[in-house]
Parts: C-alpha cells; structure tokens; sequence
C-alpha cells in the first residue's frame, strides 16, 4: 500500500481526470527536482557574477 491508504485513493477517485494529471505532475516535478544542474549552466551563471561584479565596480581612473 502506497504512503496515501484508502482515503487518498478514494479522495483521487472524487476528482477524477484532474486527479490524474495532479499525480503525473507531482511525479515529473519530482523527477526535475532530482536532477542535476547541468554544468555548462553553472558556467553560464559564473560568468554573469562576474560581469554584474565588473559592472557594478566604479571606474578607476
């Protein structure tokens, strides 16, 4: 038996298709949450601190 018993089951059947898709939601958003951030992002975002800390620094002249 799965973690929501009967009166889970029973409340899913009340709802009908819109149960449904609740549940296939809840099981790909899980799935997203379990990934990785894929590497060439993380650069992506290293090299945009970098260029906001340049920009934000007053010009030395």
């Amino acid at each position: 038996m799965n973690a929501m018993g009967s009166v889970g089951r029973r409340r899913d059947e009340e709802l009908g298709p819109n149960s449904d898709i609740g549940n296939k939601l809840r099981a790909l958003y899980g799935a997203v949450q379990e990934e990785g951030i894929p590497p060439k992002l993380l650069e992506l975002l290293d090299r945009l601190d970098e260029a906001e800390q340049r920009a934000a620094k007053p010009p030395t002249d």
